[in-house]
């Protein structure tokens, strides 16, 4: 968020997507569906009934945080209710970020399922194996030397490996290999 306020920098990666399971299954009422009116302090749902709390906290973190939260009475009697939340007796409730950070974060969501930022992000993966394949066969993550000379020009000899080592690569017909997946993200493809 800073890095465009401050420097005008746009930061090119996907969001974290909502972790609440309307938006996991794709049906229900996701934190997108919800209108919220920041000068009045209050969201209206879907179904047209809007919040009767809203309470800024902090989570542990100390980052700021929003909590909503809308009437049993409204709630309850509800014929969308299944759709909004899987408590029995409570009534659905959201957190929010801070204005400018909500938006910022539902904006992102809704760019990253463009074409347009698949196309960017497909740049950014080349460049990131780039980097990964310096660090990992060519030690670019430590300098030998002190100062800025010489490790720029370590920097330009790494550039000049890797070029040498692709080049190699293609002549020899050595497939590329495939993208690698952390243990932890097979892990979550297994559930």
């Amino acid at each position: 968020m800073t890095s465009w306020t401050t420097y005008g920098v746009d930061r090119l990666g996907p969001m974290q997507g909502d972790g609440k399971w309307q938006a996991k299954a794709g049906q229900g009422y996701d934190v997108s569906h919800f209108a919220v009116d920041w000068p009045a302090r209050t969201v209206t749902c879907p179904q047209g009934r809007m919040s009767r709390r809203w309470v800024p906290t902090r989570t542990r973190r100390d980052q700021e945080t929003i909590t909503v939260a809308f009437a049993g009475a409204d709630c309850s009697p509800c014929p969308a209710r299944a759709q909004c939340t899987r408590a029995k007796a409570t009534p659905r409730s959201l957190t929010l970020r801070p204005e400018p950070l909500h938006r910022a974060i539902q904006a992102a969501r809704r760019r990253q399922t463009t074409p347009d930022f698949k196309a960017q992000y497909a740049a950014r993966a080349g460049i990131e194996s780039t980097l990964s394949q310096g660090v990992r066969a060519f030690e670019l993550r430590q300098a030998r030397y002190r100062g800025l000379a010489k490790p720029h020009v370590q920097h330009v000899a790494t550039a000049v490996a890797i070029n040498i080592a692709r080049i190699f690569a293609w002549l020899q017909e050595v497939p590329r290999a495939p993208t690698r997946q952390s243990r932890f993200a097979a892990l979550a493809n297994t559930a």
